[in-house]
């Protein structure tokens, strides 16, 4: 029936520890996306005369603040259920499982890898820490950080949504003409889909392309906060578009606002805020 259509039917979530965690695809493309962003800062840290020292706390405040913000957000926005009785799912790769035991010994939970980040508190996440960053380390202006680092978040975004599809997350809608390129996640169902985390991330890698060649060809770089507005309205563009091919994450919020999906009404905001660093915002003076 589905002969045209693409099967995932992952043998592994990844790979396997000693038979005592497995380290998942999904947190793997998190780690390919910090390292690639390092080698890009360094290479814009260079074009900028700023200090190997500067860049690798740049590093870290980076990954603490998207990674706290992401799952933050996702708690927040989709799974705000996790708040009553389940703090140490939050901010820990784990989940309860009565029937397993956790390392082998800790009874009654098991290990999940790194799940259920929201790209919208990743992007406040980015913001917050780059604020801390520029006024414990940089102290140049949260701005100048954010034109660039934004460059590096851009390409990240595309492995992050690489990982959701291994994962089988954020499936798109079912297809009910043949379509050639739409997929079967066997872990989910046995519904040719959409794949929604592909459409977004191939948006996503445009998005990186421009950002590079407006930073490096371009005169629009030296434009404080134009970067990072574009960054904003090009990112959360795609996925106002994208969201209409993937099913809702939240049940009863496929027509949340409007008729707009939760990940659509949270995009708005960016988007508008990003139109004002690009065309309405003046620096101040000196």
């Amino acid at each position: 029936m589905y002969s045209l259509q693409i099967v995932w039917d992952p043998t592994s979530e990844g790979i396997n520890i000693f038979d005592i965690f497995t380290v998942h695809y999904y947190s793997m493309m998190w780690m390919v996306a910090f390292i690639l962003g390092w080698f890009i800062m360094k290479k814009i840290y260079k074009n900028e005369n700023q200090s190997d020292e500067k860049l690798d706390s740049l590093f870290i405040y980076s990954v603490l603040g998207i990674m706290i913000g992401a799952r933050l957000g996702h708690v927040i926005f989709y799974q705000p259920e996790l708040f009553n009785g389940h703090l140490l799912e939050i901010f820990l790769p784990i989940s309860e499982a009565p029937n397993e035991k956790l390392f082998g010994f800790i009874e009654g939970y098991k290990f999940t890898g790194f799940r259920g980040l929201a790209s919208h508190g990743a992007a406040i996440g980015m913001i917050i820490s780059m604020y801390l960053y520029n006024k414990k380390i940089l102290q140049k202006s949260v701005l100048w950080i954010l034109d660039r680092v934004v460059i590096p978040a851009a390409l990240g975004a595309v492995f992050i949504r690489l990982g959701n599809f291994f994962n089988s997350e954020m499936v798109g809608k079912s297809v009910e003409d043949s379509l050639p390129w739409a997929v079967i996640f066997k872990d989910f169902d046995n519904v040719a889909r959409h794949p929604g985390q592909l459409y977004e991330a191939f948006g996503y890698v445009f998005v990186f392309i421009i950002l590079w060649f407006i930073y490096w060809k371009t005169k629009k770089s030296q434009q404080t906060g134009f970067l990072f507005g574009l960054f904003l309205v090009l990112l959360m563009t795609v996925r106002l578009f994208v969201e209409n091919f993937k099913i809702e994450q939240v049940t009863g919020r496929e027509d949340w606002i409007f008729s707009l999906n939760t990940g659509q009404v949270l995009s708005i905001p960016f988007i508008l805020i990003g139109l004002y660093f690009m065309f309405f915002y003046k620096p101040k003076s000196a």
